[in-house]
């Protein structure tokens, strides 16, 4: 087809998905103390994420930046002078500014190239969600669909994407601002997890609250079953803080309900385990609301 896929780091891409459907990715960048490095995934190896995983267990400072308008321009304009249209599928606007940069830089490449197509959706998703909504533009784009219809189903279904998330060490949610110091302290004493999800603003929003580990895994299913559509032959994305046995254990718990067995697992990459931290445990769906 006549256009680019165009996303981000935060997508939560893995380098195979990546390579499969020739998707471009536009790194973001985050930093340990002053050390700059790219987010974007150049291969299958993981030796890279357990090191950053490693920092964040030590309490590093991590912290990430979003995609300047220079980085976008220069991609896109590369696309547009290929003669393609594009469309680029952006990190939440709940949780970055990333998606207004863009949507300012693809508001005056239309004015320099009126004979093409720039679409900017903003998926109000993050991590694999986004990268869920990626696939499903990547697999249309394969089965003939044009741009138009690509852009539509995006702006059609976004909401029903869903996210389910638990993270067990509160101390990340604190530095980030999202819980008290005093909120942390008790949590962490009581064995208290939290269950979150990413809202219809594409906010990260608490929603339930249980104790124990195993409790909250279970509790991200509790919460598929009430809302998934079709989930048996659904595609299902799982991302891990560095946990990979509790992912395996959810796919399990997800296999056995539903009878699903397209799944794809993966590490949360650096731009949000940086904000959710080691643990971390996300569930990501199509349902019939968020």
């Amino acid at each position: 087809m006549d256009y680019e896929i165009i996303t981000d780091s935060a997508a939560n891409l893995t380098y195979s998905l990546i390579k499969k459907y020739d998707i471009k990715v536009i790194p973001m960048k985050y930093f340990i103390d002053t050390e700059e490095f790219d987010a974007d995934m150049t291969s299958d190896d993981d030796g890279w994420i357990k090191d950053f995983y490693r920092n964040l267990r030590e309490k590093k400072q991590i912290t990430t930046s979003c995609i300047n308008e220079a980085e976008f321009e220069k991609m896109f304009t590369e696309v547009l002078e290929n003669g393609r249209d594009l469309i680029y599928l952006a990190f939440s606007s709940g949780l970055s500014k990333t998606c207004s940069i863009a949507q300012d830089v693809a508001e005056r490449l239309r004015e320099k190239y009126p004979d093409r197509k720039i679409y900017v959706v903003d998926t109000l998703a993050a991590s694999f969600g986004q990268g869920l909504l990626v696939d499903y533009a990547a697999r249309q784009r394969a089965e003939g669909k044009t741009i138009d219809e690509v852009y539509n189903w995006q702006e059609s279904k976004k909401l029903h994407l869903c996210h389910q998330f638990t993270v067990d060490d509160l101390f990340f949610l604190k530095r980030g601002g999202r819980i008290s110091a005093a909120t942390a302290i008790a949590g962490t004493m009581l064995g208290i997890k939290p269950v979150l999800h990413v809202d219809n603003e594409g906010h990260l929003i608490n929603i339930a609250k249980v104790r124990g580990r195993r409790q909250s895994l279970n509790a991200l299913v509790e919460r598929m079953e009430k809302t998934a559509v079709n989930p048996k032959n659904q595609r299902v994305f799982i991302g891990h803080g560095d946990c990979i046995d509790d992912a395996l254990y959810v796919k399990k718990l997800v296999h056995e309900k539903f009878g699903t067995t397209d799944f794809e697992i993966t590490y949360i990459n650096p731009i949000i385990g940086a904000h959710s931290g080691p643990g971390t445990l996300a569930l990501f769906y199509v349902g019939t609301e968020r």
